[in-house]
């Protein structure tokens, strides 16, 4: 599976998430992002998953997903899908 981004490090401060992606560094704050993550406590906001496919976040006991396109201001094309003729 081709991943769409790389993430290295991740790690979440009060509700800044700093996140490394793609060899870039980024600062991010969740609240601006997610009314379910400004209201999470601490806890439950470093409670974070990677997808295995490295598009999206996962807060499992907020039950939020968002993507990293959309975290970090990127947009990845549509996969091209094959023509059988």
């Amino acid at each position: 599976m081709d991943k769409a981004h790389e993430i290295r490090k991740l790690s979440v401060s009060g509700t800044r998430l700093h996140i490394d992606v793609d060899g870039r560094s980024y600062e991010i704050d969740l609240a601006k992002h997610s009314r379910r993550l400004a209201r999470a406590t601490q806890e439950q906001r470093e409670r974070v998953e990677v997808s295995p496919s490295g598009y999206g976040l996962h807060w499992p006991e907020v039950d939020e997903d968002l993507s990293v396109d959309g975290l970090i201001g990127t947009r990845h094309s549509r996969p091209m899908l094959a023509v059988h003729a």
